[in-house]
């Protein structure tokens, strides 16, 4: 019989993962959805650097946060596509100071496509509206990985609890 591959444990962490995601994007009072946005939680997309169990859960955690969030079926899958995928490039990276940018390049790409085909059932132009909306979710973007997700990737390994399941390469 094969192992496992993910452990009790790991689907534990995941699930917490997808839980406290899919709460900061819902139940904080800042733009969550739109051109502008700027998601907390977003900074967690680094985690996957440190832990291969925050793949599924950001993933999951994501859906349910749009699913529950956003009315639009689209934003359900491309807003998940771009966080897995970046959860995924994100985890194949070998330096932390690389870790945000999988992330903000992902979202950049898809939810500003996303909301640029929005844009162009309004009669906007295609390729204007998605060099804005790139901009603008980028930033926003940008703000949580770099900042807020840069400081996890700081402060998680310094906690006792984790420093056993964290790589010492990955320190």
């Amino acid at each position: 019989m094969s192992k496992p591959r993910f452990t009790t444990q790991q689907m534990a962490a995941a699930g917490i993962i997808a839980a406290i995601y899919a709460a900061l994007t819902l139940l904080l009072p800042i733009p969550q959805y739109g051109g502008i946005q700027f998601r907390v939680a977003e900074a967690m997309t680094v985690l996957p650097f440190l832990f291969p169990e925050a793949i599924p859960g950001l993933t999951v955690g994501c859906f349910l946060a749009n699913l529950l969030g956003s009315p639009i079926p689209l934003d359900w899958i491309v807003g998940t596509a771009a966080t897995l995928l970046a959860a995924l490039w994100t985890s194949k990276l070998h330096h932390r100071a690389l870790a945000p940018l999988p992330p903000v390049i992902c979202n950049m790409v898809l939810v500003g496509a996303e909301i640029a085909w929005f844009s162009t059932q309004e009669g906007a132009a295609f390729w204007p509206a998605f060099a804005f909306n790139s901009l603008t979710v980028g930033i926003g973007e940008a703000a949580a990985c770099f900042i807020l997700g840069s400081l996890l990737l700081r402060v998680l390994p310094r906690v006792p609890a984790l420093k056993g399941r964290i790589a010492s390469s990955r320190i």
